[in-house]
């Protein structure tokens, strides 16, 4: 990555820091967005997500991870 490179934001840790701070487990948003629990448990580890997945998130934790990621993005752009 050369020096204007924008650093990509670890979207699986956002989602599992909102995770901690909700208080709710893994298997619950499993249940929540219909899948598998180790399928979250791949997901929390990806720097990316489909937007479609991501949302379906965002509704189940009722936050927005598209505003987060917009946010960084600006940040970095003004630096």
């Amino acid at each position: 990555m050369n020096e204007n490179e924008i650093p990509p934001l670890h979207i699986g840790n956002l989602i599992r820091e909102q995770l901690w701070l909700q208080r709710r487990s893994v298997a619950w948003l499993a249940t929540q967005i219909g899948c598998k629990r180790d399928n979250v448990y791949k997901l929390l580890r990806h720097y990316y997500i489909s937007t479609d997945t991501l949302m379906y998130i965002s509704k189940a934790l009722h936050h927005d991870f598209f505003a987060d990621l917009s946010r960084y993005y600006t940040l970095y752009q003004s630096v």
